[in-house]
């Protein structure tokens, strides 16, 4: 199966995770602003009850609507690995996705676990190239190194979900040692897999500059149909650099300017979404096809535990674990 096909058949879970995600919008909206009314009716205490429905929203998506949101996630990273390993899916992806994910849901949890401890064995890494940096051109240096912790910081999100793909691939493995080998597999086949950095960055971009910018264009268009309020926002900004005795940003000095900060701001949350949902998974089926033919060809073997043990102890204590 092509990537094209592969997204297209998968897509499906994405657009179910944009749903969840609307409805924790939602949920957090509704709860606050029912604390605020009961509140505001009960005790004249509107913005206590405003803070206490948002906190509670937060906590409720974050422990039910985000964790639903991470099956889907699961069920079509295990739909992508199986087309790549296999060359084809099952007729209802939807409940095959759901299948897998129910069947291995310790399996699940587990990995949901370590990617922290993949989050952290790579920080700790990128920690280092930052400490070189510094130690080598001062700030500049650390300047160059902290944007190439960034950089690196992007690759680990999508190593962890080709982690995850690998640890659905090696069912004969348990979580924690499916887990070791995909960190494994990164370092031992890094040439292979920095091509990716092309597909991950360059397809980025594209997105930013084309979704990004035709939304910031809408935006301004619909702020601009509101000038009194921005001119209000202008005067109140500078009222209170006056008082702060500080200067006001060139970018929030007029209500034109200020348009196009909210226009850029909003169209970013935007992008953000849209990317996630649309765009990315399309660079995550190049990217694991990558990951999954350069693992498959050169499975990790114990002796190749032992050279990342040297490099990190969070990955020998995830090793020394399994």
């Amino acid at each position: 199966m092509t990537n094209k096909q592969i997204y297209k058949q998968t897509l499906t879970f994405s657009l179910h995770r944009l749903l969840f995600d609307i409805l924790s919008f939602l949920m957090v909206g509704g709860l606050a602003t029912v604390g605020f009314v009961l509140m505001d009716k009960t005790t004249d205490k509107g913005l206590i009850g405003l803070g206490l429905g948002l906190v509670f929203g937060l906590i409720l998506v974050y422990f039910i609507l985000r964790y639903s949101s991470y099956n889907y996630k699961a069920g079509q990273i295990a739909m992508m690995t199986h087309a790549i390993t296999e060359g084809e899916l099952p007729e209802d992806v939807l409940s095959a996705g759901k299948k897998i994910v129910k069947e291995r849901f310790i399996t699940v949890a587990v990995f949901f676990g370590a990617t922290r401890l993949i989050n952290g064995i790579f920080s700790q890494l990128s920690r280092g190239l930052t400490s070189l940096g510094n130690s080598i051109g001062g700030e500049k240096g650390g300047n160059v190194a902290s944007a190439i912790t960034g950089i690196i910081q992007i690759v680990i999100n999508f190593l962890c979900d080709c982690c995850l793909g690998w640890v659905f691939f090696r069912k004969d493995q348990n979580a924690g040692k499916a887990t070791c080998e995909g960190a494994v597999l990164f370092f031992k086949n890094g040439k292979a897999l920095l091509k990716n950095l092309g597909r991950i960055f360059g397809m980025g971009l594209v997105s930013l500059l084309c979704i990004g910018g035709a939304f910031t264009a809408l935006f301004y268009g619909i702020f601009s149909a509101f000038p009194a309020t921005f001119e209000l926002l202008t005067t109140e900004i500078a009222e209170a650099a006056t008082r702060l005795e500080t200067t006001v940003p060139e970018l929030l000095s007029s209500p034109d300017s200020l348009m196009i900060v909210f226009a850029a701001a909003a169209a970013l949350i935007v992008w953000g979404i849209l990317h996630s949902v649309f765009v990315r998974p399309f660079i995550l089926v190049g990217v694991l096809r990558n990951f999954m033919e350069a693992g498959v060809n050169n499975i990790p073997t114990e002796e190749s535990f032992a050279l990342l043990d040297k490099k990190s102890d969070k990955f020998k204590k995830l090793h020394a674990q399994i």
